[in-house]
């Protein structure tokens, strides 16, 4: 039987991961582009596989046509976005998810953008690098108001390390859990309060059609002045053209972006401003969360394939 891995970091940390697919009896097939595989390389590289670990990398039902073998989908995350559900259900390909491998590592990189973005980081990075060591006047995050979009497995650890800061947590998730948000002293909000009163808003939201574009031009018109967006979940969450309008207008202080709904961006205003700090969807891409990650979905890969 043949796999194959997709994901840039799988195995880079934790060479053992192949081991285990050739001790399964698997033959692996790996992504040797150094990138994001398009479709058509997906069809090339999957059409005699039986299974496949993949990043982010097309899956819909026109790369699984082109593979008629396949029988499981071990996804190295949580976000199913870029896997057609439907048509893997249809054809009855089990899929899989490594639920909770890198919520740490993706709560770090939260609260590192909120910081970078807050303290003009990057920006004054550059300029020292330029020679230029005036000081930039930058704004507090401590003891603000922090806004979660999804409490999830991230979005707790999120809230977790903010309540470290002094920062009062609100929150908004579609499955609301009050037991858990009254012990940790999070506040039920909706996204429209959210929008209104937060000082930093973080989305730990999964892609869906309903999620679809939930930060657009009214939700932003909605945000003070000086409030921070986060992103650390998938691009289409945000309407990036109306965010790009919102930082360019100075309408609000500024983003972190880890997630965008093409990869690399190609408006150009995303390299030129300096309220905004770019992230290559790096959040989960830590030794730690790479290794979990890698060994839970070669493991739930292994399962699925019945060896």
């Amino acid at each position: 039987m043949k796999v194959l891995t997709t994901p840039r970091s799988y195995g880079k940390t934790d060479p053992a991961v192949f081991e285990m697919l050739e001790k399964a009896g698997l033959e692996v097939i790996r992504n040797e582009t150094g990138g994001i595989l398009d479709r058509e390389a997906m069809k090339r590289l999957l059409a005699d596989c039986e299974g496949v670990i993949v990043g982010v990398d097309p899956l819909d039902a026109q790369v699984m046509a082109a593979a008629p073998r396949l029988l499981a989908i071990a996804k190295y995350g949580v976000g199913v976005d870029n896997i057609d559900l439907e048509a893997a259900r249809a054809r009855g390909i089990k899929v899989s998810r490594t639920v909770g491998a890198n919520a740490e590592a993706v709560a770090d990189y939260a609260m590192t953008l909120m910081l970078a973005v807050a303290r003009r980081a990057a920006a004054i990075d550059a300029r020292c690098r330029r020679g230029d060591w005036g000081k930039i006047t930058t704004r507090d995050v401590s003891g603000g108001v922090l806004g979660l979009l999804g409490l999830g497995a991230i979005g707790r650890l999120v809230a977790r390390r903010a309540q470290g800061f002094g920062m009062t947590v609100m929150a908004y998730d579609p499955f609301w859990d009050e037991d858990y948000a009254r012990v940790n002293g999070i506040v039920k909000a909706s996204p429209e309060e959210i929008c209104a009163r937060a000082d930093v808003i973080s989305l730990h939201l999964p892609l869906t059609e309903e999620t679809r574009g939930t930060i657009g031009a009214p939700e932003l018109a909605q945000m003070k002045p000086d409030a921070i967006l986060v992103n650390t979940a998938r691009g289409g969450l945000i309407d990036e053209n109306a965010l790009l309008d919102a930082l360019a207008a100075g309408r609000i202080y500024g983003a972190g972006v880890d997630a965008f709904a093409q990869e690399p961006p190609e408006d150009p205003r995303w390299f030129t401003l300096e309220n905004v700090v770019l992230g290559s969807h790096c959040a989960a891409s830590t030794d730690g969360a790479a290794r979990n990650m890698g060994r839970m979905a070669t493991e739930n890969l292994i399962r699925d394939l019945g060896l």
